[in-house]
């Protein structure tokens, strides 16, 4: 039996529907030392700019197109959760394992438990976020290429999981998303919302989903800590090599695939495909500069952000 588990309600049936349906599980993370908030107010003063967005995005509705980056402005890690719990500001740190180990022997332990209760589960890659974002944040309707799950440490959200067939989710759809990295133009109508899996996520509550299910999410009225988890297994190296050559076949060749399997002829076939043209202009997608900031969080207005060509 394990010891002090992460996952605090987990049933045999856990396992046997893993991936196959959403499933909102408890944890215990909101009560980590690492989730703590002087701990993170800590993780913030330190955090390296490459690895971090800031983004201020205005009204709800707003394009995404529209949104602005900005930057900490060197505030201690109590103003900047101040400047997001008063403004339309989310902050994503990104890599978080990468940039502290502590978070990278979190993660560790969290998959090893996964490996434990799962027999035959292995990851190949993985990684971690953590999500800060203010009082009535919206993360658009969109699908995430990993294998992926949310883990609530502070706040509440509520979670659409919709269907990952056709029409919420077409093979398009995917195909563009590896081939651009662009998860969040994927069309969307309100009537989606009827056939969604709806979950209100509160602290100490994970919820995880199908591949590729596309998802949004809205924060309640409250200053939101979110962790988010990204794996890749070796089924999903498979489905992420099929849809990058089918990809390629519909978008750059002009042929349309018929086939999403990840084993035998057809699959080797677009391997070999997708890694020989992966680096060549027809698919090597431009280098894309980082998005200027715009503005910084104001030292002088708890709460505020300041634009940089007015400070």
């Amino acid at each position: 039996m394990l010891q002090n588990p992460i996952m605090t309600d987990w049933k045999p049936q856990n396992a046997m529907l893993w991936g196959d349906a959403p499933q909102r599980l408890a944890h215990r993370l909101n009560d980590h030392e690492l989730f703590s908030d002087e701990a993170l107010c800590r993780l913030l003063e330190r955090y390296p700019r490459e690895h971090y967005s800031v983004v201020e995005w205005g009204e709800q509705g707003r394009a995404r197109s529209d949104w602005r980056e900005g930057e900490f402005g060197g505030l201690k890690g109590e103003d900047i959760f101040k400047a997001v719990a008063g403004s339309r500001v989310w902050i994503n740190l990104r890599n978080a394992p990468e940039v502290d180990h502590r978070y990278r022997d979190l993660l560790d332990s969290i998959f090893e438990e996964f490996a434990d209760r799962m027999p035959g589960f292995d990851a190949l890659s993985r990684t971690m976020g953590i999500l800060i974002s203010s009082p009535g944040s919206r993360t658009v309707y969109h699908a995430d290429l990993p294998g992926q799950s949310l883990w609530q440490i502070r706040g509440r959200k509520r979670v659409y999981v919709y269907p990952p067939v056709a029409p919420f989710l077409r093979p398009e759809h995917v195909e563009g998303i590896a081939l651009s990295g662009v998860e969040m133009n994927m069309p969307y109508e309100p009537w989606y919302d009827d056939y969604a899996n709806v979950y209100d996520l509160e602290p100490g509550q994970m919820l995880h989903w199908q591949l590729n299910a596309p998802h949004r999410v809205d924060n309640h009225d409250c200053l939101n800590v979110s962790m988010t988890l990204e794996y890749f297994t070796d089924e999903i190296r498979r489905s992420h090599i099929v849809t990058r050559a089918n990809g390629i076949m519909r978008s750059k060749l002009g042929w349309t695939p018929r086939s999403r399997s990840t084993s035998g002829p057809s699959f080797w076939t677009k391997a070999v495909l997708q890694k020989a043209l992966k680096n060549t202009k027809m698919v090597k997608r431009e280098s894309k500069a980082r998005r200027k900031p715009t503005f910084r969080l104001d030292p002088t207005r708890p709460g505020a952000i300041a634009d940089l060509n007015a400070a």
